[in-house]
């Protein structure tokens, strides 16, 4: 991305010019400027049409200068901060976005000064509009007139999903654990009491206890809810606790 003043050189949309702060931190969310003002009319159809296919992308897209202003944004990529496309329109994609590896910049900045056009990813790091960090990488494509120089930028964002939570590991005691396991088994109550040397009664009071604790009715669900909270050991025969 290349400023006005020696094109393929990379700049921040700072003020000073200077880039994003600490290697790993997602940027400070700077002030939405005004949405952008109505483009030219009459428009060409071809920009028209270009401008409706860019909306009904699914995936995050925005049309930006050689030095990272942001020119068009479809609402996929306004999205991701939780704001209307227009208001991202003058930002510049180094306030948006946090490259994670500076290299992988200064080969597209380097690219651009030598009038390459190829497709360059950049992996970047963000803070969504729920303020949770999110990763993802920036594929950023030169288009435009081929003797425009320095074309403008496509940048496509293909966002990394978070891998879901592990499921919270059940707390039971050994004695519930061991009882269980034997009910995984098929054991009736008598015989997980004579094997536990609690009597029917003992048995049964911890098997409701944990179905009210677990919120499930039945020997099965509440087989199947331990399993899935990791109290038995999932492969193992006779089942066992974990």
């Amino acid at each position: 991305m290349a400023d006005g003043a020696e094109p393929g050189t990379v700049r921040s949309g700072t003020p000073d010019g200077g880039g994003p702060g600490a290697a790993g931190d997602a940027p400070e969310a700077a002030p939405l400027p005004p949405p952008c003002p109505p483009g030219p009319a009459p428009q060409s159809p071809w920009r028209n049409h270009f401008l409706t296919l860019l909306d009904r992308l699914p995936a995050p897209v925005a049309v930006c200068r050689a030095d990272g202003g942001v020119l068009i944004a479809n609402p996929a990529m306004a999205a991701e901060w939780g704001v209307a496309p227009g208001r991202l329109c003058g930002r510049n994609l180094l306030d948006l976005f946090r490259p994670r590896d500076t290299a992988q910049l200064d080969r597209l900045t380097e690219a651009l000064r030598l009038g390459r056009r190829s497709r360059y990813p950049v992996a970047v790091g963000w803070r969504g509009a729920d303020g949770g960090a999110r990763q993802g990488e920036l594929s950023l494509d030169p288009v435009g007139d081929p003797s425009a120089r320095p074309p403008a930028l496509l940048a496509l964002l293909k966002v990394r999903e978070s891998a879901p939570p592990p499921a919270p590991r059940g707390q039971v005691s050994p004695v519930e654990g061991r009882i269980l396991a034997l009910a995984a088994g098929g054991a009736t109550t008598a015989a997980i009491g004579s094997a536990l040397g609690l009597t029917v009664d003992g048995v049964n009071y911890h098997l409701s206890r944990l179905a009210r604790r677990w919120r499930v009715q039945g020997r099965t669900a509440l087989v199947a809810r331990a399993y899935v909270l990791g109290v038995l050991e999932p492969g193992s025969w006779p089942p066992r606790a974990a």
